[in-house]
């Protein structure tokens, strides 16, 4: 099982660093998910909101089309619908704090030597690192 876990993880990263130096090569983008499904809800005209929605299209058949090939997803939640979503608030607060998710600064800002994403991703680690500590050791 874990060599399994480690090739999909080989496999799944090597097809985001494809997939984000094809959106900057080809179209000039940072494939920041976050500012990406932002810009779909935006003020951005008709091919600017189709090539976003289609970037977050494949994010969904992605997955979608690899849990067909493997018999489904492995994810276990522990927590209740009130703790996923004030989670996911807190999350989308977050990035709106730091100007972006994990993909646009860990991914590519890291990728093209940025500054402020190097200091961002040290913030979501640290903190991440810090969260599950918390609710593993003192909740």
């Amino acid at each position: 099982m874990a060599e399994a876990n480690l090739l999909g993880g080989l496999i799944g990263g090597g097809l985001i660093g494809i997939a984000a130096s094809l959106l900057l090569f080809l179209n000039g983008r940072i494939a920041g998910v976050s500012g990406i499904l932002g810009g779909i809800f935006g003020t951005s005209g008709g091919a600017e909101r189709f090539w976003r929605a289609a970037f977050v299209g494949g994010l969904i058949g992605g997955a979608a089309i690899y849990s067909l090939a493997t018999g489904g997803l492995t994810m276990e939640l522990r927590a209740n619908n009130l703790t996923l979503l004030m989670a996911g608030l807190l999350v989308g607060f977050g990035t709106r704090l730091g100007s972006g998710c994990t993909s646009g600064h860990g991914v590519c800002g890291l990728a093209r030597r940025s500054p402020r994403s190097l200091a961002a991703t040290i913030t979501f680690m640290a903190f991440g690192v810090l969260t599950v500590f918390v609710t593993r050791n003192v909740f």
